[in-house]
């Protein structure tokens, strides 16, 4: 995939210059959650519509130069990574910069998440394990091998949590029974965390679906 491909580029860029009047506009007819500025052309930071109660029209940009947020992605940055970024900054738009530190456009998070959600790990019919195991004792090689040895397919696995020298793992495996599978990571000192079927999964999917539209939304 390429994601390079949902660079939105219809979303405006502010000076820091400028009135903040056309940005307390801009919160008002969008549903986006931050707004980039840049100060002679180059990335500043974002004003976020969270101190949209605090904008004066007659004021400069430059008042908040101390209250903007600084997060941004570059075009070289994977959809996962972009996915941590949306969730780490309560963020529903993201800026993009160039090597050059300007402002090439933005990731919507729904663009993002579309993308996410047609991969196969999504897409294709499967159960979901989640294991754990230490940080230094495993490897995504053999987590291949513990699933293909007992006949199944890989279609997905990314890690999910990782907290005192533990991680936790994600897996979508397509398989008739996930019983072998489960019973083969437990002989390789793995913690099973939670598996579940198919059918449990797709509405596990809906209620996340269900809700991550009533944020967007929001």
């Amino acid at each position: 995939m390429n994601i390079q491909d949902k660079i939105i580029k219809t979303v405006p860029v502010y000076e820091v210059s400028e009135n903040l009047k056309d940005v307390i506009t801009f919160f008002e007819e969008t549903t986006y959650s931050h707004v980039g500025v840049t100060e002679h052309s180059a990335y500043l930071g974002l004003l976020s519509e969270n101190d949209l109660a605090c904008f004066e029209p007659e004021k400069k940009i430059e008042d908040f130069r101390f209250e903007m947020e600084d997060f941004f992605v570059t075009k070289d940055t994977g959809w996962l990574d972009l996915l941590e970024m949306f969730s780490r900054n309560e963020a529903n738009i993201l800026p993009v910069l160039d090597e050059n530190r300007l402002v090439v456009g933005y990731y919507d998070l729904e663009d993002v998440v579309d993308v996410f959600i047609d991969t196969p790990f999504f897409r294709e019919p499967g159960a979901i394990l989640i294991v754990s195991i230490g940080a230094k004792d495993y490897s995504f090689s053999e987590i291949a091998q513990i699933v293909e040895g007992n006949n199944a397919r890989l279609l997905g696995a990314f890690i999910t949590a990782s907290e005192n020298d533990i991680v936790q793992i994600t897996l979508k495996v397509g398989a008739q029974s996930l019983n072998e599978v489960a019973q083969t990571f437990r002989r390789y000192n793995y913690t099973i965390i939670y598996g579940n079927s198919d059918d449990q999964f797709l509405e596990d999917l809906k209620q996340r679906s269900d809700y991550l539209e009533k944020y967007l939304n929001v």
